[in-house]
């Protein structure tokens, strides 16, 4: 029970950010979504480190001065899978003209929710990972560890799922009830991936300390690529700098305490 709840916790706060389609009249300004995308930057990479990175060389600690070799391949090769996934998946950024990814004859709105989804694929591992890690038995994983993180995600989710059912409901002239949909289901490959990783765990033990520094890696491409740029466009930059300092800091507060 605690491993669905864990699993579902960050779909369910991509689901309440959507949930801000009937409860706001008119799309997020542009200091809120400094503000929101800078907290989700400073969440991701605190949780990157934290709990993904340090643990994933703690695992190693035997091999020494050389515990640094899973993290980095392992961080590496979530860059990489991040930036395939990039290349090929066709989707559209909010704000942009310019679809990315493989060209096909699809619809703006379902581009534009691809791109939060690949946002989420990299989370929904994170997380498996770690509840896998510590369903493994790994002592530097714990229970609370495992949802220090979940709890993390699910809350720089929350700004995630509102700027993508806002401006489909504002922009795309979508009913308030379908923009919701559009933005919650956005959010369902995390506790999909978070799941097809803990039923694979009996054999990903062996290899759980590259696999956190994918999930790190992928995060941190995320972050790199995307959100900290839109972040920081335009004036008033220092809004979303200013935010990813209490978004890093809110998740290492909750990996300490927590874990």
């Amino acid at each position: 029970m605690n491993i669905l709840v864990g699993l579902l916790l960050p779909f369910l706060g991509t689901a309440a950010g959507a949930g801000c389609v009937f409860f706001l009249r008119h799309e997020l300004g542009s200091l809120v979504k400094k503000a929101l995308l800078g907290f989700a930057s400073g969440v991701m990479v605190a949780a990157s480190v934290w709990s993904l990175l340090i643990p994933s060389m703690d695992m190693v600690s035997s091999m020494e001065k050389f515990a640094f070799i899973p993290a980095a391949v392992g961080f590496l090769l979530g860059i990489a899978f991040l930036f395939m996934m990039d290349k090929i998946v066709p989707h559209l950024h909010m704000g942009s003209d310019c679809a990315e990814g493989i060209h096909c004859n699809i619809r703006k709105t379902t581009m534009l929710v691809l791109a939060v989804t690949l946002h989420n694929i990299p989370e929904g591992m994170a997380v498996g990972v770690v509840f896998a890690g510590m369903l493994s038995s790994e002592p530097q994983i714990t229970l609370m560890g495992a949802f220090a993180l979940s709890i993390g995600i699910a809350i720089q989710n929350f700004p995630e799922g509102a700027i993508i059912s806002m401006p489909l409901k504002s922009e795309e002239g979508m009913g308030r009830g379908r923009a919701f949909l559009y933005g919650a289901l956005s959010g369902i490959v995390e506790p999909i991936f978070g799941g097809i990783t803990i039923l694979l765990a009996a054999y990903i033990t062996p290899v759980l300390p590259y696999l956190l520094s994918f999930a790190a890696g992928a995060m941190i491409y995320v972050v790199v690529e995307e959100l900290i740029p839109e972040a920081n466009v335009g004036e008033h930059s220092n809004v979303g700098t200013l935010s990813f300092a209490v978004g890093f800091v809110l998740m290492m507060i909750l990996d300490v305490a927590l874990g």
